[in-house]
């Protein structure tokens, strides 16, 4: 669904949703009252302040052993700091 929902981006309106639970196959039904009972609210809700907490505000964020990585990277950027955090490690 996440990806559907990226391509038809920004089309996120009920009517949209719903065609796009029919398209995936999904229990329409069941997706409907889902979408009309807020059901999932307080799961978004616990993790949209868990990002502001942790002060992420763009996409992709993560973190390597602790250490924030934010925005799209290259491949090079995070090899380094992984092997530096293997070296680290093995130092102990």
């Amino acid at each position: 669904m996440h990806e559907l929902l990226i391509k038809r981006s920004p089309k996120l309106n009920r009517e949209s949703l719903i065609s796009y639970a029919k398209e995936l196959n999904l229990d329409v039904e069941k997706f409907i009252k889902a979408i009309d009972n807020n059901e999932g609210t307080d799961i978004i809700d616990r993790d949209l302040k868990l990002a502001k907490e942790l002060d992420l505000y763009v996409t992709p964020a993560f973190y390597i052993n602790g250490i924030k990585v934010l925005g799209s990277r290259d491949y090079d950027y995070l090899k380094n700091i992984i092997l530096k955090e293997l070296e680290s490690v093995k130092k102990k």
